[in-house]
This record gives C-alpha cells, structure tokens and sequence, in this order.
C-alpha cells in the first residue's frame, strides 16, 4: 500500500504534485475515497471507521501540509511554469485540509451520529456505486459486504469513545439514525425468497451470479446482523448518554463547521439578516405565481392542489424515466447553446435511493474515467405517486445543469489542474451555489413558464433562504427580527423552526422532519446553498458589467464553461475568480 512519503525525506514538490499525491494516498488508505473516486478497482476493503482509522486520515493531512509548507519555502510556487494555478491549488489545499482538520481536532468526528453523510451512510452507499458486471465484480463486493460487521465495530467504537469525552450527537439525530436502520435491516418487499432475513444488504446481492449467490447472501445476513446490533447499542448505551446533548452547536462551533462547508469566513449576522430580506421577496414572488395555479388561492393552498390534483407520475420506475428523459431532454437543449459539452458529460443516469435514505434527493458524481456515469438518486419514501410541481426545478439542480455538469466537467479538465481540486477538495457551498444557480438559469431561460412548475422552483428557492435563517438562527440562538410573520422577537428553537418551515415551505411533513433534523445534525452545511447562489450571481454581475465596460459583449456560454474549468473554490476566493472571466 502507497503511503504519503514524509516531509523529512521526500522530495519537494510542486503544490499541484503534492495535491494529487495526497489524493492517491488517500485512496490507499481509505477504500470509500477510492471507490468515489474510481480508483484501485482490484481493492475489496472497507474503510477503518475507529478512531485510530479516522488519526491516520488526519496524520495523513497533516503530512500533506508540512510538505506544501516545504514547497512555498522553497519558492516553488513562484518559479512553477504555471505559478498562478500552482498557487490556486495550493491555497485551496491548506484550506481544506486545515478545515478539515479543524473538526478532526475538536472532536468532532468522534459524534458522527447524523441522518445523512454520516461514515455509517457513506459507507453503504458506497455499495450503490461498485460496480457489478462480471462474476469477479460480485465477488469483490461481497467480501466487502463480508467486512461490514468489522467496520461497524470501529464505527461504535469512535462512538464509545465520544461518550467517554462527552462529545455526543443531539437526541434528534441518534433517533432518526435508530428508525433508519430499522428500515436497513427489513426485508425490502421486492426481497427474493432466498434473502429473506438479509436486509437491504440481501437485495443488493439478491442479483448475484448463481455460483456466488448463496455465499453473498450468508455475508449479506451477518452484515445486517451488525446493523441490528448497533442499532440495539445506539438504543441501550447511546441514546441515554445523549439525552442531555444539545441538537445546536453554538456560535464557536457553528462558525467552525461553516469554515469547513463553504471555505469562508461569513459574516453569520449578515447571513441572517440578508436572507429575511430574500424570505419576503419570495413570498411575494409566490403569492403572484400561486394565483396563476389556482386563482385566489394562498401559495400553501396551491402547492397542496399540485399535490393531490395537479400533474404526477404514478410508480417508481416511470417517475425514474420521467426525470431520466427530464434530464436528456436538458442536455439537447443547451448543448452548444449555453455550454459546450465533451461527450462523456451528456450522459447521466437517473437511479431510485436505497431505503432508509434520508428525504431529500442527492446525486453522485462520475468516476474521474467516466466508466461509472454521474447519477442522481430518488429517495421513494413509501410513495407510488409523484407529484412533477416540485421535481422539475429540483432535477435541474440534481442533474442538468445543476451538480452534474460542474462535477462532471472537473472531471473532465482534471488533467489541466490537479485531481484534487476536481475532487477532494470540493466545497459543498461552491457545489450547491451553482445548483441553485442553474436552477434559476433554467427559469431565465425560459424552461419554469408552467405556474406548478415556476411556483415548484420559488419554493425550492423559499427551502433554501428558509435553510440559512433556520440553520444560523437555530444554533446561533438568534431572535426572529421585528418585522417576521412569525413569532417576532422569540427566540428560534428547533420547535419553533419546525413550525416556521411548515407554514412557508409546500414541501411534506415528512421531508420537512427530515430537513429539520439534517440541519441539526450538519451545522452550517444548508445556508450554502443560497449563500453560494449570491456568491455565483455576484460573480457573473461582475464579470458582465467588465466586458461591457470594456465595450465586449459578454458570452454566457463562454463563461459557463471557464467557470465550470476552474475545478474547486472556497466562498473566500469564488467571487473574485468568477469575476475576472
């Protein structure tokens, strides 16, 4: 196994050499960045999920920094044949990794109890991307899957040892985790007689080659076994010991989580306080559009007529061929129009999330080959019937133009920066601003025209201004302002937010529970969503009002694409990038 070679000895580098070194060191050491990453494809482990997997990680960064600490001493950065892309990537190396290791040396890693994008959740859906097309594939996944009861015990035992430094999860978080592997451990309706008893794990391998089948199924049932014995732990031993915990984090907390999910120093106040002015624009904006759904009819009204009468699709696999076809149909259209896209990123698969997933729909990336296409998943939760009003918008920052064509376009142009800044160091607030972006892309171009469908984006629109408000002022303990529809001057708790959200977003209880909860359990991750949008706007205002300044028309398809080149940018450092193209 490949291992980062250290500082002492090795040779330095450039930053962008020392970036893909990392990478590929990474791979080595943890099986679910390889596997997200399409690399060591022979590899058959699971990631070490104890604290002394989770210390080799953080060691592993820490060596990475003290060698682009060399290579700037050096004077490398300056005398490279490309010194400003060395020096981008360098700055966005010792950000992340300093992020990173940031909350690793908190604690933080050690309460990793959470709905979503949890290493428990990472790790199963890490199955959902192996690939499974020969007898070898499915053996190499199950003796993956064999490896389960393994890291499921180093997973409970970086738990124990947050009990034993007092560094829990909220109550919310251990709850939802404990009905989700609930659902993990039930057979799936669909089960073949032969799983039966094996949970998700035996549908997955339920379509195994005959010769393996027998055998992945065994492993596939000691694998939900685990699952059921940490949820029977999390139950006995975690869940009193949390009982006391608190779902916010607080102002110093809070602050260092946002440093990891949006690669800036935000001004939480202002974060506030902007986003109730977007809250108010939006509701107006949605009262408008709500009369053209069902005239005289309040936007709550409305979105709950989409919701019972309005255009649906019945089934699961025909609401997957709606949104595949919603996709398709996205890529024809802009392809040569708006951006100029390589023949790998036309293609991008719609799939149906696993079980016990959380609510909210997600994608994943291709791998860094492209033989494992971009794919965006479909939580069903229980439904048969789905309404299209708030699917539509949704699929555009899921797939097209939303996170498919920026992360697939990295990919593509990986060879120009560094695998890192494609990958790795990606920033959840420069990822899901230009999500959003395209979301309202697509509505100035003319594709949100349906009242269902244009009141489906305001409302996606409304989620994401409702997230910053609800997200800071949840942890940060902050007041609704004076002039609030709700409850002005009271200080914002998780009840009072829950209830907040429900009045003035048209989305289910149910996704709104599981939203609630996701934000408690990943301080700071949802306000860069909106905030990322502002920053993604701010910079193409810039750069359009440059080239008119200059007497140049300016080419939104040309800017599309530098934008979408430039691989990975923090909020600190994405406006002024965006601005000079």
């Amino acid at each position: 196994m490949a291992s980062e070679p250290n500082p002492s000895t090795a040779t330095v580098a450039t930053p962008r050499t020392i970036a893909d070194e990392y990478v590929q060191a990474l791979a080595d050491l943890d099986p679910l960045t390889a596997v997200y990453l399409g690399l060591n494809p022979e590899d058959d482990r699971l990631p070490d999920l104890s604290p002394a997997g989770l210390e080799a990680v953080a060691e592993l960064a820490r060596r990475a920094l003290a060698r682009l600490d060399a290579a700037e001493a050096a004077g490398l950065v300056d005398g490279a044949d490309d010194p400003a892309a060395e020096r981008r990537c360098a700055r966005l190396l010792r950000e992340r990794l300093t992020a990173e290791l940031a909350v690793h040396d908190a604690g933080d890693t050690l309460r990793a109890v959470r709905n979503l994008g949890s290493p428990l959740h990472n790790t199963r859906e890490m199955f959902t991307l192996l690939a499974t097309e020969t007898e070898e594939d499915w053996a190499r996944l199950g003796r993956r899957v064999a490896r389960m009861p393994q890291a499921l015990r180093g997973y409970r035992q970086t738990l124990a040892a947050g009990i034993e430094a007092g560094l829990l999860s909220g109550p919310r978080q251990v709850e939802t985790v404990i009905g989700q592997l609930g659902e993990w451990v039930a057979d799936a309706p669909e089960a073949i007689e032969q799983a039966r008893s094996a949970g998700w794990f035996g549908v997955l391998v339920s379509p195994a080659p005959e010769s393996l089948r027998e055998e992945l199924i065994g492993h596939a049932r000691a694998a939900t076994a685990a699952i059921a014995d940490l949820r029977d732990w999390l139950g006995e031993v975690y869940r009193p010991a949390a009982a006391g915990a608190p779902d916010a984090v607080g102002r110093e907390r809070y602050a260092r989580w946002v440093r990891f999910w949006t690669g800036a120093e935000l001004d939480l106040d202002e974060g506030y306080a902007w986003a109730w002015t977007e809250f108010h624009d939006l509701a107006a904006q949605m009262r408008t559009e709500a009369g053209k759904v069902r005239p005289g009819s309040t936007p709550m009204q409305a979105m709950r007529w989409l919701d019972t009468d309005g255009e649906s699709v019945e089934g699961a696999e025909q609401a997957r061929e709606y949104l595949q076809a919603l996709m398709d149909q996205a890529v024809n259209d802009l392809q040569g129009v708006h951006f100029d896209l390589a023949e790998p990123i036309t293609r991008v698969e719609s799939r149906i999330a696993p079980a016990g997933s959380a609510a909210a729909p997600y994608y994943t990336a291709p791998s860094l080959d492209f033989t494992r296409p971009g794919r965006t998943w479909l939580p069903l939760l229980g439904r048969e019937r789905f309404p299209v009003w708030d699917l539509v918008s949704t699929w555009y920052h899921e797939g097209v133009p939303g996170h498919h064509l920026q992360l697939a376009q990295w990919n593509y142009v990986a060879g120009d920066l560094s695998t890192y800044q494609v990958s790795l160091g990606g920033v959840s607030a420069n990822l899901e601003g230009w999500a959003l972006y395209a979301e309202r892309l697509m509505d100035e171009l003319g594709y949100l025209t349906d009242p269902g469908h244009r009141l489906g984006y305001l409302n996606a629109q409304m989620m994401r201004a409702l997230r910053v408000i609800v997200d800071i002022g949840m942890h940060l303990g902050l007041e609704f302002p004076a002039d609030s529809p709700f409850h002005p001057g009271e200080t914002m708790t998780p009840e009072l937010a829950r209830e907040f959200f429900g009045e003035y977003c048209g989305l289910s209880p149910d996704f709104l529970d599981s939203e609630l909860v996701r934000y408690l359990g990943m301080p700071g991750q949802a306000i860069g969503y909106k905030l990322g949008e502002r920053a993604w706007l701010t910079g193409r205002s810039a750069a359009r009002a440059a080239h008119e300044a200059r007497g140049e028309e300016f080419d939104l398809k040309a800017w599309h694409m530098a934008a979408l080149s430039q691989g990975s940018l923090g909020l600190d450092d994405l406006v002024a990038e965006l601005s000079a193209l």
